[in-house]
């Protein structure tokens, strides 16, 4: 597949889905670090205003890293409370 054609897909994918830079890996079965290339390298250059969309929408999930990871903290500890209160009965 072209590199140019990939990082229009995945950056139409992101805007369409609003989904991270990992979900988006895991859609296109490609590494994390090759969609962050094809939005902020190959994609800036060919077609700048597509590259500002996308753009805008990995910063939001930047500025929201802090509360996803909280999140994600919170359900790991509540499954742990929760085996150990079965393996104490």
């Amino acid at each position: 597949m072209d590199l140019y054609k990939r990082a229009v897909m995945v950056a139409e994918h992101i805007i369409e889905t609003r989904d991270t830079v990992r979900e988006a890996a895991k859609a296109f079965g490609i590494g994390k670090s090759t969609v962050h290339t094809d939005i902020v390298k190959r994609l800036k250059h060919e077609n700048y205003s597509l590259y500002e969309e996308a753009a805008a929408v990995l910063e939001q999930h930047l500025q929201e890293r802090h509360i996803r990871g909280g999140e994600a903290t919170k359900a790991k500890f509540e499954v742990l409370r929760a085996v150990t209160k079965k393996a104490e009965v």
